[in-house]
């Protein structure tokens, strides 16, 4: 063979490898290095191999998982919905039709047009793996916080099972953040997630700058109920510890209780923290309950010195299928703004929820959380003569 016949072999060799190596897809970031299997530790605990970033089929499965892989994540990749966010079925668990879950309302028709992996709702202690398998995920995003069951399914569908956490601070809790923080790692989004969590600590941030200097003796006595699980909430259900008013400096007219987090008090509480009760702020997910119980005795809140004058306040939905985190935040705001009116006269209450929810879901939706029957009409001063008629 002559040394041209050679050299043009070696010649079109070369072109032909220079060909497929240009037909293959670039990494993400630039590198080489881009998708390579590392370990990353969930929000229980749990250490999972992954690929960063190479995920295409995607389920998502108990109390708030799919809303916060929503924030982050790319929603066309999920391969699976569980039927409670897909408002199309007949059945389904319906405890939350009504109410705002801003998640499901923004990507409602996505959902729809997904394959079921799973029931959900919060009847569901476990996941349903032969559905999941159905769906044939490459990942699954989990919001069952159980180490054993996570490593079970993980076992029988055969892909990494990522577990969040979310925390009784709900959007101001590092749960929140650390979950959100493992997403944009999973998912190839750190940038996505650290624009989210920078909005939340900017908002945070505000609120706490205008009630800082408030002298303490000043502070009007807050009383917020209607907290906990959908459905059994009503105007004994309150916390000692909540996040809002350690956020906004509110000071608390709940003080003394025997355990942490969203609990009942008895009525007879109650009635002794009426006349301290300088503002009540009552969620809207406690108003279906109340209506029956102040129809029953008209005088159930004759104690209550913000009830006597009409500073008793709605808002909305926190909670539903877990934690709404953009409402969360914005009910932080609308507190402060009901108990320190001055320092909070350039905010409308409809026009920081569309800010919130645009900067969580890429979208405004105040007018349409306000018009879910459960909403009542959105953030408002209550009219204790008809409200609860």
């Amino acid at each position: 063979m002559n040394t041209k016949r050679v050299l043009a072999l070696m010649l079109a060799l070369m072109m032909t490898l220079t060909l497929f190596g240009c037909g293959e897809k670039p990494a993400e970031d630039g590198t080489d290095d881009a998708l390579k299997t590392v370990t990353i530790t969930d929000m229980i605990g749990r250490q999972v191999e992954i690929v960063p970033g190479s995920y295409q089929r995607v389920v998502c499965i108990g109390a708030g998982a799919l809303r916060l892989y929503s924030y982050v994540g790319d929603v066309s990749l999920l391969c699976g919905v569980e039927d409670i966010d897909n408002t199309t079925l007949e059945e389904r668990p319906k405890m939350f039709d009504g109410v705002a879950r801003p998640y499901v309302m923004v990507y409602g028709d996505t959902f729809a047009a997904l394959p079921s992996c799973g029931v959900g709702g919060p009847n569901a202690q476990a996941a349903e793996a032969e559905k999941i398998l159905s769906c044939t995920p490459d990942i699954i995003v989990s919001e069952y916080e159980d180490t054993d069951k996570a490593e079970a399914l993980q076992q029988q569908v055969g892909v990494p099972v990522i577990t969040l956490r979310t925390g009784v601070d709900g959007v101001f809790s590092e749960d929140f953040s650390g979950s959100i923080t493992l997403l944009g790692q999973v998912f190839g989004k750190e940038t996505r997630a650290s624009e989210l969590l920078a909005f939340v600590s900017t908002e945070t941030a505000d609120i706490q700058a205008r009630t800082a200097g408030i002298a303490e003796d000043s502070k009007p006595a807050v009383y917020i109920c209607g907290l906990g699980n959908w459905g059994t909430t009503n105007h004994l259900m309150t916390i000692e510890s909540y996040s809002t008013f350690t956020v906004a400096n509110i000071k608390n007219a709940v003080s003394g209780l025997s355990a942490k987090g969203v609990q009942p008090i008895e009525a007879e509480k109650f009635t002794a923290l009426g006349p301290d009760m300088d503002i009540m702020l009552i969620d809207a997910a406690a108003v279906k309950n109340i209506k029956p119980l102040y129809a029953e005795d008209n005088g159930l809140f004759d104690s209550c010195k913000a009830w006597q004058e009409g500073k008793v306040y709605l808002q909305m939905a926190y909670n539903a299928y877990y934690t709404n985190y953009e409402i969360a935040l914005a009910n932080a705001w609308f507190s402060a703004k009901c108990v320190y009116p001055e320092q909070f006269t350039d905010i409308d209450m409809t026009e920081k929820l569309n800010e919130i929810t645009g900067a969580f879901l890429g979208k405004g939706i105040a007018e349409e959380i306000y018009r879910m029957p459960n909403s009542f009409g959105g953030y408002q001063q209550i009219d204790t003569a008809t409200f609860f008629a």
